[in-house]
């Protein structure tokens, strides 16, 4: 593929969509949505519920195979499918944005976790109703039911912890610590034991490989007794284990993110790949899923068939399924003597098959007998059925979304995407994980190489808050994502004029999380007041005036607490080209750690006390310990 082809019409296009215009299709958007929930449902048009997305993530299946529970994550419900009609015959109501399900050990209660309420729905499996919902920890994913059925555990990705939730009760018992983004459990086939994984890396030294995990509970003691280390991941996805539970493997990205972003033709910026564990490997072992000239994106579901035969990974950002021959691969594993993870060649011994499915596939679930695989296509409203023998597509089952596709759909699949990357490494959501962050620091090109090296920040609600880039070197949304990605990202001929209109829409259309930080009643606790007036003080502890720019509301005002102007305060470093930075948005920045431009500062707490010395990123030195803990609670409920 060529570059540029049209890099002329798109600057004509950057010209024309200006932050006004970006402004005015955030606000529309948010106007369509509040117009839409003042209506009772009775009142609303058909037009606006049939433009209502399902994006089914995540499946279980009944325990005689004749029903498939798919969560919509889009449309906050639970569709049940007739396997054998191939449709759906229920609609469950759950809460805001689910995510994860389970079902109790006999099948009879139905559990989805819902990551925006911080809940989890108790549904009849009989009545098909809800009964009950239980509160977890901020932002619930994944979550599995304990080998007697009294015990729920919650992968809770805001908080990354997992919770441990009394069935009967429905009280959380315990929070057991989990790695950054907890987000997906698998239990043993014996039930001694729960695996779970985190989509962001552990915190690290600052500029340092990532590192990331497998955390292991056992269920008796319900405490966590081993943390598997994984070098250089970050970002593991769905855990999956054997029929014999001799064999567990992990979906996984390997970034390389220490070296320039300038090798994108001559290497790749993600590895994707797989941990194998357990008693079939001996310890952990990571092997590629790439080949040499075409990449495999977003590795994110995994099964394994019950005779142990495939593994079955969805590959989220290539629209694909990637077919594993367990046998060639442990042969290959036991036969190498050297780690292969880097090794390009290494994945034709192996898999057996790429199956092309719809946009987004996320979730894969294989039905009892393993000789069908069902795919949840996130973007596709539907769910691929792939014949296991065969490893083809034979049927798709519509869950009955809206058949007219609009902007922001359009927009979200491109951001969801790596097919406009040379050989298809990655796209948008490699870096923006379901939107958000990805926890790293990154050497971009453009900048010259070795400098200005960049935190990834976050995508909520971005309207008015431009100019872009730490640098504030992008005026407006359609440069950050137009031929400067073309060029000096994908290396590819990539969006067209109308392609890159939809992405900034839907980049534009992404929400606030709610604050799980503020009281229910929006008031703040006596240390958050506390915090608040240090935080728009106007004099030092000493009376002595602090100069109008050095105060924290100057910088950091307006309804997004950033002024939208770039300041020099103190915090560059020899590889920046210069001092002077963007002020970012201060709301929800408990959620985006590590901290500064470059990533350097590992918490809030270390932007004053390591990286402050002369007070030029406001008065701060004067602060006792217990001040600056209050003008911390005051910033998480921003």
């Amino acid at each position: 593929m060529q570059l540029g082809a049209t890099l002329r019409g798109k600057a004509r296009l950057i010209a024309s969509i200006t932050p006004l215009l970006a402004l005015t299709v955030a606000a529309t958007l948010a106007l369509m949505v509040l117009a839409s929930a003042a209506k009772p449902a009775a009142a609303r048009s058909k037009s606006e519920v049939g433009e209502r997305y399902l994006s089914p993530l995540e499946m279980a299946l009944s325990p005689d195979g004749r029903r498939l529970y798919v969560v919509c994550q889009a449309s906050d419900e639970l569709r049940v499918v007739d396997v054998v009609a191939s449709k759906v015959v229920t609609v469950v109501p759950l809460g805001r944005a689910p995510r994860g399900i389970t079902l109790s050990s006999d099948g009879a209660q139905i559990y989805v976790t819902n990551s925006t309420d911080d809940t989890v729905s108790v549904i009849d499996a009989a009545t098909l109703k809800s009964t009950r919902t239980f509160s977890s920890g901020f932002e619930p994913a994944g979550i599995v039911t304990g080998p007697k059925g009294e015990t729920l555990y919650v992968a809770n990705r805001l908080s990354g912890d997992i919770s441990v939730i009394d069935v009967k009760t429905g009280q959380e018992k315990k929070r057991l610590l989990a790695g950054r983004g907890a987000s997906y459990l698998a239990l043993s086939p014996d039930g001694r034991f729960i695996y779970g994984t985190h989509i962001y890396p552990n915190p690290g030294a600052f500029r340092t490989p990532p590192n990331s995990e497998i955390t292991v509970i056992d269920t008796v003691r319900q405490t966590v007794v081993e943390r598997k280390p994984l070098h250089n991941v970050a970002g593991t996805f769905h855990v999956a284990l054997s029929a014999d539970g001799k064999l567990g493997v992990v979906a996984q990205l390997r970034p390389k993110n220490l070296v320039p972003l300038a090798h994108v033709e001559h290497g790749w910026v993600f590895g994707n790949s797989l941990t194998l564990f357990g008693e079939d490997v001996g310890g952990t072992i990571q092997v590629p899923i790439d080949e040499l000239d075409r990449y495999y994106s977003l590795p994110w579901g995994v099964v394994i068939t019950p005779d142990k035969s495939k593994m079955f990974i969805t590959t989220a950002a290539s629209e694909s399924v990637t077919v594993i021959d367990v046998a060639r691969l442990l042969n290959l594993v036991h036969s190498r003597r050297e780690p292969f993870v880097n090794d390009l060649s290494a994945s034709a011994n192996y898999v057996v098959a790429r199956i092309p499915v719809g946009h987004n596939p996320r979730g894969v679930l294989l039905s009892k007998d393993g000789k069908r695989l069902y795919v949840a296509n996130r973007l596709d409203d539907n769910i691929a059925v792939i014949d296991t023998a065969a490893n083809r597509v034979v049927s798709a089952i519509d869950l009955g979304g809206p058949k007219t596709i609009n902007a922001l759909r359009r927009g979200e699949r491109l951001f969801f995407t790596a097919a406009y990357a040379f050989q298809g490494q990655f796209g948008c959501s490699n870096c923006h994980l379901d939107s958000t962050i990805d926890g790293l620091q990154w050497d971009l090109e453009p900048d010259g190489f070795g400098k200005d090296i960049v935190d990834n920040r976050s995508l909520e609600d971005l309207s008015g808050t431009e100019p872009f880039k730490w640098n504030g070197g992008n005026p407006d949304m359609p440069t950050e994502c137009g031929p400067r990605t073309e060029k000096f990202f994908f290396r590819s001929q990539s969006f067209t004029d109308h392609e890159l209109t939809d992405l900034v829409t839907f980049v534009y259309s992404l929400p606030y999380r709610p604050n799980r930080y503020r009281l229910a009643n929006r008031e703040l606790t006596p240390e958050q007041e506390r915090g608040k007036a240090i935080f728009e003080r106007t004099t030092d502890k000493h009376g002595k005036p602090i100069p109008r720019t050095n105060q924290c509301v100057y910088c950091h005002s307006g309804p997004k607490f950033t002024n939208q102007k770039q300041v020099d305060v103190g915090t560059g470093k020899l590889t920046d080209r210069s001092p002077v930075l963007d002020v970012p948005q201060l709301r929800n920045v408990a959620y985006s750690a590590p901290y500064l431009h470059d990533g350097s500062a590992y918490s809030l707490e270390e932007i004053w006390t390591v990286f402050n010395p002369k007070d030029q990123h406001g008065v701060t030195n004067d602060l006792t310990k217990d001040e600056l803990n209050d003008l911390i609670e005051y910033l998480k409920t921003l």
